[in-house]
Parts: structure tokens; sequence; C-alpha cells
């Protein structure tokens, strides 16, 4: 199965802008997301459009967040993307004659449906400020142990 990664990836680069503090080029975001500078600009070009990001041409050009991080939700980001399917199944046929057919097709679009409203609500409760704050104290942790280690090594 082929799995879309576009948000993760999308949000891995809007982490590293923030982390940035400054415009952020398309082959900088490339690098840090693996992916290839015609990629970042496809995929920003979206988040722009819906007034997340912004981007500035010439000397110290590139993108930054158009808004406060504490105002921009992952079910925004992932509506701007184009709101990729979240689930892999689909129906084996949308408008079955068969009964049988209809009949799961009913009960698995339940299901589908609940999955949708659980997966956007739960996007809808963290922002980008979120992540950040959770990247920052994941570093702080990891710098800490670093340094403990290298107290013990002495």
């Amino acid at each position: 199965m082929i799995r879309d990664s576009r948000l993760s990836s999308v949000l891995h680069g809007l982490l590293h802008m923030i982390g940035a503090g400054e415009p952020v080029t398309s082959e900088q975001l490339a690098k840090a997301m693996a992916t290839n500078p015609v990629v970042v600009r496809r995929v920003m070009a979206g988040l722009r459009e819906q007034g997340i990001v912004r981007s500035e041409k010439g000397h110290g050009g590139g993108w930054t967040l158009a808004r406060d991080t504490s105002t921009i939700t992952l079910a925004e980001i992932y509506r701007a993307l184009g709101a990729p399917t979240i689930v892999a199944m689909g129906h084996r046929s949308e408008n079955p004659g068969c009964l049988v057919e209809q009949a799961v097709n009913d009960a698995l679009g339940d299901t589908f449906r609940e999955v949708e409203a659980i997966f956007m609500k739960r996007l809808g409760a963290v922002t980008l400020d979120t992540l950040a704050r959770d990247f920052k104290r994941r570093l702080a942790k990891h710098r800490q142990t670093i340094e403990d280690q290298t107290h013990v090594a002495k």
C-alpha cells in the first residue's frame, strides 16, 4: 500500500521554518524534507493560497509563515494539501445494484466517516505552536542527555 506522507512531510518542513526564524528557501526545505525543491514549491503554493505561508523573491527571500503559529491548526494544513485520503480502503463499487453490497457499503461508509471525523477533530485541536513547543522540549531533553553523557565520560 502506498502511503501519502505529504502532511507529515510538510509539518516537518514547517517546523524547520519556525526554527530558522528567517525566510527559508525551497532548496533548504527540500534538503530538510528529503525531497525535490519543485515538490516543495508545489506543496507550499497550496499553503500560500490558504494564507498559511508567504514567499518573498530575491536575495534574502524564501518561505515564511503568514500567521502566528498558535492560529494555524493541523486540520487547516491538511485541507490546504487537498485533504488526502485517510483510509486506503474503499467500496468495491460506489453504486451497487446488489443488496448485499449495499449493506456492506452502508456499514463501511459509516465507519469511514467516523474515522475521518475523529481524525479532523484531533487535527483541529493541534496547532503548529503545539508541535513547535513539543520539538523544543525534546531538543532540550536531548541536549541534556548529551551533556550528562559528556560529564560521565570525563
